[in-house]
């Protein structure tokens, strides 16, 4: 939305100089020719019937006729009209830019003085392709200013107030930068000089609807080509979708059973058999082909195992021969080190020469070092051997409330465990009894159903073994868990006892006697030597009557960590004194 007429009407007129833009017509090409010698850069302007006008707009020939010229008949030229291309061409950001005079057909632009500053502007907005124009003369035309402004760039529309300002679009952004350039520049419409005829221009940034609307139509294209762009690159990294599994049917099930017997292919036929138990389609018909098939897939437990130690056995067999090969490479390292001790003895070292000693000496010490690192890797092997047959991983018994709850927790889930045993162990007893009255109803087909069922009974005979094995091992955690939470119950209560005969104590202490002792221990923090019970109660005394010497004594005995009685004098001045020691107490604690 364009700015209103009446913000741009109180701006007062400025003079700016615009660094960067000098040439005002976009399709003609800049000349440049140098200044060093004018009488040159004037002969040449009059051989072409222009008047000789310098680069800051100061003729340079007064006494200048168009008539002897060498082109005769030519009317003279401006060589700032557009079209011609005399404008000097951009010059660099370090230096100065000059404003010269522009001539245009019905108008002249006279330049603001260099030396003032440069005319404030507002924050560009984004896309701005809309300036505001203010200063302009009463009898401005919009004719005028297209013939003004029109040398910048393309104009798609004007919107000319009634008062001396306007607003101007172009139809690209970069082109009002060269708009802003005519800021500060005196207009005088033909060679009139009246004052409707004459004002100073004022070029500003424009707040338009339209521009936000296309810069925002703009950036959200150059999103969505940037999602696109990302998408196509993730479609492209996306590893490819696994095949569709297909849906059970009693070929497929032969073919499945024959793949889980096969080691090769057992990982890709379980996949299979999971889905189709998640799919649920398992029925009365079909439950005894997925029994075989859940059975086939159990029989991989030993030969994963049995894969298992084979390769921990490896590791092991592994990390002995580096530890050996290390052994030795570090034997090797102790004699090398020896021999350049050897060699730094008085006997041999003698004999060298001062650069044969300096590099024996950088030698041994790198051989030092690698022969250290060497000697840690290989004691960290054995420190990590040594920690792995160890049985010292049985945390602290636990002695605050945290490790309680903790304890409790874990004796819950032995249970839970135990249980989860019992039921397994239960439902191996059932199979091994279904497969016992199977073998008794039906008679063996062949000798390799009997070898199987063998095998079976044999695997599920070991399987219940290790499970009551197993079992027995959770029942004696269990017990010294239940021990453990019964000595923290136990500990647990002995403390809540300590507190509530603390609590007890310091009830038994009187509001009374809480106000004595707080008088007592600012009247001896005042006398570092301390004082008799009697001078202590005769100050007391002035507070209340009431007050006992033998009760304010019984008193000071009972906080033997705040007051302490001393003896002073000799003979017959001996005295008891009573100070007050509650700092010391707590310098030592």
């Amino acid at each position: 939305q364009l700015d209103s007429a009446s913000s741009h009407s109180n701006l007062q007129v400025c003079q700016r100089e615009r660094e960067g833009i000098c040439n005002m017509t976009m399709d003609s090409n800049s000349m440049t020719m140098p200044m060093s010698d004018p009488n040159a850069w004037a002969t040449a302007m009059n051989n072409l019937g222009m008047p000789p006008i310098g680069i800051t707009g100061q003729q340079l020939m007064p006494d200048f006729d168009p008539s002897l010229g060498m082109m005769a008949g030519i009317t003279p030229l401006n060589p700032m009209m557009p079209g011609l291309g005399m404008v000097p061409a951009p010059l660099s950001q370090d230096l100065p830019v000059v404003k010269e005079i522009i001539h245009c057909k019905s108008c002249t632009l006279f330049p603001p003085n260099p030396n003032l500053p440069p005319p404030a502007t507002r924050d560009r907005p984004p896309g701005c392709k809309t300036v505001f124009v203010g200063g302009l003369p009463e009898n401005a035309t919009e004719q005028l200013i297209m013939e003004v402004f029109g040398q910048c760039g393309d104009i798609t529309a004007i919107r000319k107030s009634k008062k001396n300002f306007c607003h101007i679009r172009f139809a690209e952004e970069f082109t009002v930068d060269k708009a802003l350039f005519l800021s500060g520049y005196r207009i005088r419409l033909g060679s009139s000089t009246d004052k409707k005829d004459t004002g100073r221009l004022h070029v500003d940034f424009a707040q338009a609807r339209d521009d936000l609307y296309e810069w925002e139509c703009r950036q959200r294209m150059l999103a969505r080509e940037e999602r696109h762009r990302r998408k196509v690159e993730e479609d492209r990294l996306r590893p490819p979708s696994p095949p569709p599994i297909v849906h059970y049917s009693e070929h497929e099930c032969s073919q499945l059973g024959d793949k889980i017997k096969d080691d090769g292919k057992f990982p890709e036929a379980v996949r299979v058999l999971l889905t189709w138990l998640e799919r649920g389609e398992v029925n009365r018909r079909n439950a005894n082909n997925f029994y075989s098939m859940i059975q086939s897939s159990n029989g991989h437990i030993r030969r994963l195992t049995s894969e298992k130690s084979q390769h921990e056995k490896e590791v092991e067999e592994a990390k002995d021969k580096f530890k050996t090969a290390l052994a030795g490479i570090v034997g090797q390292f102790e004699q090398i080190v020896s021999v350049f001790q050897a060699a730094s003895k008085q006997k041999a070292w003698d004999h060298f020469s001062k650069a044969q000693r300096k590099n024996l000496d950088m030698w041994r010490k790198q051989a030092e070092e690698i022969r250290n690192m060497h000697n840690e890797q290989l004691m960290g092997i054995r420190r990590e051997e040594e920690m792995e047959m160890s049985d010292d991983d049985m945390e602290d018994s636990p002695d605050s409330k945290d490790s309680e709850d903790s304890g409790v927790s874990q004796a819950e889930a032995l249970k839970e465990e135990n249980d989860s045993l019992r039921c397994q162990l239960d439902a191996y007893r059932n199979e091994v009894e279904l497969l016992k009255q199977e073998q008794g109803k039906n008679q063996p087909i062949s000798s390799e159903e009997d070898t199987t069922h063998s095998q079976q009974l044999s695997f599920l005979q070991q399987a219940l073994q290790g499970m009551q094995k197993q079992l027995l091992k959770m029942r004696e955690e269990l017990k010294q868990r239940e021990a453990e939470l019964e000595k923290s119950l136990e500990d647990k209560q002995q403390l809540k006892i300590q507190v509530q005969n603390l609590k007890e104590g310091l009830q038994n202490l009187q509001n009374t006697d809480v106000m004595q002792v707080r008088i007592i221990s600012t009247f001896l923090h005042v006398h570092p030597f301390g004082a008799s019970i009697e001078y202590i109660c005769s100050y007391l005394q002035r507070l209340d009557t009431k007050i006992n010497t033998s009760e304010v004594e019984a008193l000071l005995s009972r906080l033997p960590c705040t007051f302490r009685q001393e003896l002073t004098g000799v003979g017959a001045s001996l005295e008891k004194r009573w100070n007050f020691c509650g700092f010391q107490g707590i310098k030592s604690t």
